[in-house]
């Protein structure tokens, strides 16, 4: 045997563990790919997040924002550009001012209260007037209060940003009355924060008692038994002992990694019809007729529809995802999507949860 056969032989030798230490990794690996870290499913007792609102206005616009005129009956857009002015020591007298680029808006966030004074969070921009689109404007500075009688805790400016969604049609029209700043929202006060203490419960975001036993199994096996205790569906009492640090106890604890109870859920977004569900989940047989769209899946009728306009003749078995794709090529409208898949979940032909957000 050559130098080069034996090399090769070698490589191939290697070739045949790793490939065997791989397939018996594998199963492993599955299961690590659908753990969930506890921090993902829990929050911690008292570290409820903080809710922000303001009024404030949106600028800017290419003359599609409220349609407000001066005089006796200015609105409340017109006063407050007025304010503004005012405050720059310039007067303009109310029944001059004729404003299409400026949109009255309701400005709402959520912070946690460990932020800190300077931190940035993301802000939501939402339309209070006749606006027609929000697109190419830009947040003027806001006060963000918890309390409509309280002191601002937190500022907010900059560049709205309006979700594309789907394409605008007549079918199905966009919603540029609502935007976002990614990092818009800047604190400007510390808030209240919980302390750490040696007892606290870890609160699930989603309550299932599965899923909470999973939880105080793992964190017993790390730190010994009787440190967690299930209290209920939503809530996992842990009591640390003395003998550690709290906090790096409880970050530890966070980092431990569970197989969560799974729900199947399909998810639509009521804007743009944006259809989520996670896994292979199928639709059964049903017939669901809603405004102009008739869906017949696996059901067999004396005479074909197939050609009419608006109806989506599908066969049992099919994931949801191509019935959504189905819907979608015939147009459907995102309200009359949801709906659809609300009627098929009441009728039993599909067992999960459906959401619209």
């Amino acid at each position: 045997m050559t130098s080069i056969q034996a090399r090769h032989l070698g490589v191939k030798i290697v070739r045949a563990i790793l490939v065997s230490a791989g397939l018996l990794l594998l199963p492993v690996m599955a299961r690590a790919q659908n753990d969930s870290k506890i921090r993902d499913l829990t929050s911690a007792e008292g570290a409820l997040p903080v809710r922000l609102v303001g009024y404030g206005l949106a600028v800017g616009l290419d003359g599609t924002g409220d349609r407000a005129i001066g005089g006796q009956t200015a609105g409340p857009t017109i006063q407050s550009v007025i304010n503004i002015l005012r405050r720059f020591n310039i007067e303009v007298p109310a029944d001059l001012i004729r404003m299409r680029n400026v949109a009255a808006v309701l400005v709402t966030a959520e912070v946690s209260p460990y932020l800190r004074a300077g931190g940035r969070f993301e802000v939501n921009v939402a339309s209070m007037g006749d606006a027609r689109s929000l697109r190419g404007g830009t947040l003027y500075m806001t006060p963000l209060v918890a309390d409509a009688s309280g002191a601002p805790l937190a500022s907010a400016q900059g560049s709205l940003l309006v979700s594309d969604g789907g394409a605008a049609t007549r079918y199905m029209p966009s919603h540029e009355t609502s935007a976002r700043i990614p990092t818009g929202g800047v604190l400007e006060a510390d808030l209240p924060r919980p302390a750490i203490v040696a007892t606290s419960r870890l609160l699930l975001r989603e309550p299932d008692l599965g899923t909470a036993t999973r939880i105080a199994i793992a964190i017993n096996a790390t730190y010994g038994e009787k440190t967690a205790t299930v209290e209920d569906e939503g809530s996992v009492i842990v009591t640390l002992p003395d003998s550690v640090q709290k906090p790096t106890a409880l970050a530890r604890i966070r980092d431990l990694a569970i197989k969560p109870e799974s729900r199947p859920r399909i998810i639509i977004d009521g804007k743009d019809g944006t259809v989520v569900a996670g896994g292979e989940m199928i639709v059964g047989s049903a017939t669901v007729s809603h405004g102009a769209i008739t869906l017949a899946i696996g059901t067999e009728t004396a005479n074909d529809t197939s050609a009419i306009p608006g109806s989506v003749r599908l066969p049992a078995g099919i994931p949801v995802q191509r019935v959504a794709s189905a819907l979608h090529a015939v147009r459907t409208p995102p309200n009359e999507i949801a709906a659809i898949f609300a009627a098929l979940r009441e009728v039993g032909a599909i067992t999960a949860e459906v959401i619209v957000r």
